[in-house]
Protein backbone atom coordinates (compact mmCIF):
# COMPACT_ATOMS: atom_id res chain seq x y z
CA UNK A 1 0.00 0.00 0.00
CA UNK A 2 1.11 3.26 -0.84
CA UNK A 3 0.19 6.11 1.74
CA UNK A 4 0.76 10.06 1.40
CA UNK A 5 0.49 11.54 5.14
CA UNK A 6 0.00 15.15 4.86
CA UNK A 7 1.05 16.42 8.03
CA UNK A 8 -0.65 19.63 9.57
CA UNK A 9 0.52 22.77 11.28
CA UNK A 10 -0.41 21.43 14.20
CA UNK A 11 2.22 18.87 14.13
CA UNK A 12 5.30 21.11 13.97
CA UNK A 13 4.50 23.07 16.77
CA UNK A 14 3.56 22.54 20.58
CA UNK A 15 -0.32 22.99 21.58
CA UNK A 16 0.02 26.73 22.30
CA UNK A 17 1.14 27.40 18.16
CA UNK A 18 4.42 28.00 19.68
CA UNK A 19 7.05 27.65 17.13
CA UNK A 20 10.71 27.69 18.71
CA UNK A 21 13.23 25.09 17.96
CA UNK A 22 12.52 23.09 20.70
CA UNK A 23 8.55 23.59 20.07
CA UNK A 24 9.07 21.70 16.80
CA UNK A 25 11.31 19.36 17.53
CA UNK A 26 9.13 18.20 20.38
CA UNK A 27 6.11 17.80 17.78
CA UNK A 28 7.45 16.22 15.25
CA UNK A 29 8.67 13.45 17.73
CA UNK A 30 4.68 13.16 18.43
CA UNK A 31 4.29 12.71 15.26
CA UNK A 32 7.10 10.00 14.61
CA UNK A 33 5.18 7.57 16.40
CA UNK A 34 2.40 7.48 14.28
CA UNK A 35 4.26 7.51 11.18
CA UNK A 36 6.37 5.12 12.08
CA UNK A 37 3.31 2.51 13.14
CA UNK A 38 2.55 3.39 9.58
CA UNK A 39 5.85 2.73 7.53
CA UNK A 40 6.62 -0.87 10.80
CA UNK A 41 3.20 -2.10 9.46
CA UNK A 42 4.56 -2.27 5.55
CA UNK A 43 3.57 0.95 3.79
CA UNK A 44 5.10 2.74 1.49
CA UNK A 45 5.17 6.44 2.61
CA UNK A 46 5.45 9.69 1.79
CA UNK A 47 5.29 12.52 4.13
CA UNK A 48 4.05 16.09 3.11
CA UNK A 49 4.03 18.97 5.78
CA UNK A 50 2.30 22.21 6.61
CA UNK A 51 4.83 25.39 7.07
CA UNK A 52 3.40 28.28 7.99
CA UNK A 53 4.77 28.71 11.72
CA UNK A 54 8.40 28.24 9.92
CA UNK A 55 7.78 30.82 7.29
CA UNK A 56 6.08 33.24 9.52
CA UNK A 57 9.08 33.16 11.73
CA UNK A 58 11.18 34.31 8.41
CA UNK A 59 8.98 36.71 7.39
CA UNK A 60 9.49 38.50 11.06
CA UNK A 61 13.28 38.06 10.49
CA UNK A 62 12.92 39.92 7.07
CA UNK A 63 10.54 42.64 8.48
CA UNK A 64 13.14 43.22 11.43
CA UNK A 65 15.73 43.35 9.09
CA UNK A 66 14.66 44.94 6.20
CA UNK A 67 16.73 48.20 6.69
CA UNK A 68 20.19 46.10 6.68
CA UNK A 69 19.32 43.17 4.09
CA UNK A 70 16.93 42.77 1.35
CA UNK A 71 13.77 40.60 2.30
CA UNK A 72 14.04 36.87 1.33
CA UNK A 73 11.23 36.00 -1.10
CA UNK A 74 8.47 33.61 -0.43
CA UNK A 75 9.91 30.93 -3.05
CA UNK A 76 13.09 30.87 -1.10
CA UNK A 77 11.27 30.93 2.11
CA UNK A 78 9.51 27.46 1.36
CA UNK A 79 12.50 26.05 -0.08
CA UNK A 80 14.19 26.57 3.58
CA UNK A 81 11.26 25.43 5.36
CA UNK A 82 11.34 22.40 3.41
CA UNK A 83 15.37 21.72 4.43
CA UNK A 84 14.79 22.50 7.87
CA UNK A 85 11.39 20.50 8.70
CA UNK A 86 12.58 17.60 6.24
CA UNK A 87 15.97 17.64 8.26
CA UNK A 88 14.35 17.16 11.75
CA UNK A 89 11.86 14.56 10.30
CA UNK A 90 14.48 12.52 9.08
CA UNK A 91 16.40 12.46 12.63
CA UNK A 92 12.90 11.35 14.31
CA UNK A 93 12.41 8.78 11.60
CA UNK A 94 15.98 7.26 11.73
CA UNK A 95 16.03 7.19 15.48
CA UNK A 96 12.52 5.13 15.72
CA UNK A 97 13.25 3.03 12.21
CA UNK A 98 17.07 2.30 11.98
CA UNK A 99 17.19 0.08 9.26
CA UNK A 100 14.35 2.08 6.83
CA UNK A 101 16.39 4.32 4.45
CA UNK A 102 14.54 7.93 4.29
CA UNK A 103 15.40 10.80 2.64
CA UNK A 104 14.17 14.52 2.44
CA UNK A 105 13.89 16.08 -1.11
CA UNK A 106 13.00 19.82 -2.05
CA UNK A 107 9.75 19.51 -4.35
CA UNK A 108 8.31 22.34 -6.67
CA UNK A 109 4.73 23.32 -7.30
CA UNK A 110 4.31 24.27 -10.55
CA UNK A 111 1.58 27.29 -11.21
CA UNK A 112 -0.06 29.37 -14.10
CA UNK A 113 1.92 32.59 -14.54
CA UNK A 114 -1.79 33.60 -15.60
CA UNK A 115 -3.27 32.52 -12.59
CA UNK A 116 -6.25 34.69 -11.83
CA UNK A 117 -4.49 34.71 -7.81
CA UNK A 118 -1.52 36.61 -9.18
CA UNK A 119 -4.01 39.16 -10.66
CA UNK A 120 -6.08 39.46 -7.59
CA UNK A 121 -3.85 38.85 -4.24
CA UNK A 122 -6.01 37.74 -1.37
CA UNK A 123 -4.15 35.53 0.52
CA UNK A 124 -2.91 37.14 3.90
CA UNK A 125 0.15 35.97 5.85
CA UNK A 126 2.29 36.79 8.67
CA UNK A 127 2.08 39.44 11.50
CA UNK A 128 -0.05 42.85 11.63
CA UNK A 129 2.18 45.88 11.42
CA UNK A 130 2.29 49.43 12.02
CA UNK A 131 1.73 51.27 8.76
CA UNK A 132 5.51 53.39 9.12
CA UNK A 133 6.83 49.04 9.27
CA UNK A 134 4.40 48.31 6.76
CA UNK A 135 5.91 51.43 4.08
CA UNK A 136 9.10 50.12 4.56
CA UNK A 137 8.09 46.24 3.00
CA UNK A 138 6.27 48.28 0.26
CA UNK A 139 9.47 49.67 -0.69
CA UNK A 140 10.38 46.26 -1.46
CA UNK A 141 7.78 45.39 -3.82
CA UNK A 142 5.15 43.56 -0.93
CA UNK A 143 1.91 43.90 -1.20
CA UNK A 144 0.19 45.36 2.05
CA UNK A 145 -3.36 46.30 2.97
CA UNK A 146 -4.66 48.31 5.92
CA UNK A 147 -6.61 46.00 7.78
CA UNK A 148 -7.64 48.72 10.43
CA UNK A 149 -7.38 48.34 14.27
CA UNK A 150 -5.56 45.38 14.34
CA UNK A 151 -2.82 47.49 11.42
CA UNK A 152 -1.53 46.71 8.19
CA UNK A 153 -1.06 42.78 6.91
CA UNK A 154 0.56 41.48 3.80
CA UNK A 155 -1.65 40.07 1.02
CA UNK A 156 -0.05 37.40 -1.54
CA UNK A 157 -1.18 35.27 -4.37
CA UNK A 158 -2.30 31.63 -4.18
CA UNK A 159 -2.40 30.06 -7.08
CA UNK A 160 -3.54 26.68 -7.74
CA UNK A 161 -0.85 23.96 -8.50
CA UNK A 162 -0.79 22.33 -11.51
CA UNK A 163 2.02 20.04 -11.06
CA UNK A 164 4.58 18.65 -8.85
CA UNK A 165 7.37 18.62 -10.80
CA UNK A 166 9.72 16.64 -8.87
CA UNK A 167 7.12 13.79 -8.52
CA UNK A 168 9.22 11.60 -10.90
CA UNK A 169 11.95 11.62 -8.07
CA UNK A 170 9.52 10.82 -5.43
CA UNK A 171 8.71 7.96 -6.99
CA UNK A 172 12.23 6.61 -7.77
CA UNK A 173 13.39 7.13 -3.76
CA UNK A 174 9.89 5.04 -2.95
CA UNK A 175 11.12 2.57 -5.61
CA UNK A 176 14.31 2.05 -4.22
CA UNK A 177 12.39 1.69 -0.90
CA UNK A 178 12.71 4.76 0.63
CA UNK A 179 10.45 6.80 3.52
CA UNK A 180 10.31 9.99 1.24
CA UNK A 181 9.45 13.32 3.06
CA UNK A 182 8.75 15.99 0.05
CA UNK A 183 6.63 18.98 -0.84
CA UNK A 184 6.69 20.76 2.57
CA UNK A 185 4.39 24.06 2.87
CA UNK A 186 2.64 22.80 -1.08
CA UNK A 187 6.05 22.74 -2.53
CA UNK A 188 8.02 25.81 -4.07
CA UNK A 189 5.88 27.97 -6.13
CA UNK A 190 7.23 28.38 -9.83
CA UNK A 191 6.34 29.68 -13.29
CA UNK A 192 7.62 28.29 -16.46
CA UNK A 193 8.95 30.98 -18.50
CA UNK A 194 8.65 31.01 -22.40
CA UNK A 195 12.03 30.23 -23.12
CA UNK A 196 11.00 27.26 -20.37
CA UNK A 197 13.12 28.26 -17.83
CA UNK A 198 11.57 27.43 -14.21
CA UNK A 199 11.60 30.78 -11.99
CA UNK A 200 10.36 31.26 -8.28
CA UNK A 201 7.42 33.59 -7.71
CA UNK A 202 5.78 35.46 -4.71
CA UNK A 203 2.83 32.73 -3.71
CA UNK A 204 1.84 30.55 -0.91
CA UNK A 205 0.34 27.39 -2.15
CA UNK A 206 -2.20 25.57 -0.32
CA UNK A 207 -0.37 22.55 1.51
CA UNK A 208 -3.39 20.39 1.11
CA UNK A 209 -4.16 20.65 -2.45
CA UNK A 210 -0.42 19.58 -2.94
CA UNK A 211 -0.39 17.10 -1.29
CA UNK A 212 -4.34 15.34 -3.26
CA UNK A 213 -1.76 16.26 -6.20
CA UNK A 214 1.61 14.59 -5.18
CA UNK A 215 -0.40 11.65 -4.31
CA UNK A 216 -2.59 11.52 -7.28
CA UNK A 217 0.88 11.86 -9.42
CA UNK A 218 2.19 8.93 -6.95
CA UNK A 219 -1.03 6.72 -7.60
CA UNK A 220 -1.15 6.32 -4.34
CA UNK A 221 -4.04 4.37 -2.43
CA UNK A 222 -4.63 6.56 0.51
CA UNK A 223 -4.28 10.35 1.42
CA UNK A 224 -4.19 11.25 5.26
CA UNK A 225 -4.83 14.55 6.03
CA UNK A 226 -3.89 14.81 9.72
CA UNK A 227 -4.87 17.56 11.41
CA UNK A 228 -5.92 18.98 14.83
CA UNK A 229 -9.34 16.85 15.35
CA UNK A 230 -10.36 13.68 15.09
CA UNK A 231 -12.64 14.02 12.26
CA UNK A 232 -14.48 16.74 9.89
CA UNK A 233 -17.69 18.30 11.45
CA UNK A 234 -20.79 19.71 10.25
CA UNK A 235 -22.28 22.13 12.16
CA UNK A 236 -19.39 23.09 13.68
CA UNK A 237 -19.89 25.02 17.23
CA UNK A 238 -23.93 24.46 16.87
CA UNK A 239 -25.60 22.07 19.07
CA UNK A 240 -26.37 20.41 15.99
CA UNK A 241 -22.81 19.44 15.35
CA UNK A 242 -21.89 16.21 14.12
CA UNK A 243 -18.49 14.45 12.87
CA UNK A 244 -18.37 12.81 9.51
CA UNK A 245 -17.48 9.09 9.18
CA UNK A 246 -17.33 7.31 5.79
CA UNK A 247 -18.50 9.79 3.05
CA UNK A 248 -19.14 9.96 -0.78
CA UNK A 249 -17.52 12.77 -2.86
CA UNK A 250 -20.94 14.26 -3.92
CA UNK A 251 -22.35 14.35 -0.66
CA UNK A 252 -19.11 15.99 1.09
CA UNK A 253 -19.02 18.52 -1.58
CA UNK A 254 -22.72 19.08 -1.01
CA UNK A 255 -21.89 20.18 2.52
CA UNK A 256 -19.01 22.20 1.51
CA UNK A 257 -21.09 24.15 -0.46
CA UNK A 258 -23.49 24.69 2.39
CA UNK A 259 -20.70 26.32 4.27
CA UNK A 260 -20.03 23.78 6.90
CA UNK A 261 -16.67 23.90 6.49
CA UNK A 262 -14.43 26.96 7.14
CA UNK A 263 -12.15 28.69 4.37
CA UNK A 264 -9.22 28.81 6.14
CA UNK A 265 -9.09 25.76 7.84
CA UNK A 266 -11.09 22.77 7.00
CA UNK A 267 -12.53 23.84 3.99
CA UNK A 268 -9.13 23.36 2.18
CA UNK A 269 -8.61 19.68 3.80
CA UNK A 270 -12.39 19.10 2.31
CA UNK A 271 -11.40 20.26 -1.06
CA UNK A 272 -8.26 17.57 -1.01
CA UNK A 273 -9.81 14.71 -0.13
CA UNK A 274 -12.74 14.87 -2.69
CA UNK A 275 -9.96 15.84 -5.44
CA UNK A 276 -7.97 12.45 -4.50
CA UNK A 277 -10.88 10.40 -3.73
CA UNK A 278 -12.60 11.37 -7.09
CA UNK A 279 -9.22 9.79 -8.80
CA UNK A 280 -10.17 6.55 -7.21
CA UNK A 281 -8.62 6.96 -4.01
CA UNK A 282 -9.67 6.97 -0.25
CA UNK A 283 -8.66 10.06 1.65
CA UNK A 284 -9.07 10.20 5.13
CA UNK A 285 -9.02 13.46 6.90
CA UNK A 286 -8.04 12.59 11.05
CA UNK A 287 -6.17 14.04 13.81
CA UNK A 288 -2.69 12.78 14.28
CA UNK A 289 -2.94 10.83 16.79
CA UNK A 290 -5.03 8.12 14.73
CA UNK A 291 -2.60 8.34 11.17
CA UNK A 292 -2.64 5.14 11.92
CA UNK A 293 -5.55 3.85 12.62
CA UNK A 294 -7.00 5.75 9.42
CA UNK A 295 -4.51 3.92 6.66
CA UNK A 296 -6.66 0.87 7.67
CA UNK A 297 -10.16 2.94 7.49
CA UNK A 298 -10.90 2.48 11.12
CA UNK A 299 -11.66 6.31 12.01
CA UNK A 300 -11.51 9.80 10.81
CA UNK A 301 -13.49 11.10 7.52
CA UNK A 302 -13.24 9.06 5.40
CA UNK A 303 -13.67 10.26 1.78
CA UNK A 304 -14.39 7.53 -1.37
CA UNK A 305 -15.62 8.21 -4.68
CA UNK A 306 -18.74 6.56 -4.08
CA UNK A 307 -20.41 5.05 -1.07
Amino acid sequence: MRVVIALGGNAMTSADGSARPEDQIAAIRRAGASIAAVVAAGAEVVLTHGNGPQVGNLLVKNEMAAHVVPPVTLDWCGAQTQGTVGFVLLNELQARLPDQPVAALVTRALVDAHDPGFVNPSKPIGRYLSGAEAAVMIQHGQLWEDRGERGWRRIVASPEPRAVLDAPAVRTLLDAGYVVVCNGGGGVPVVREPDGRLRGVEAVIDKDLGAALLAHALDADVLVIATDVEAAVVGWGTPQARALGEVGVAELRRLATEGHFASGSMGPKVEAACRFAENGGRSVITSLDFIADAVQKTVGTVVTKEI
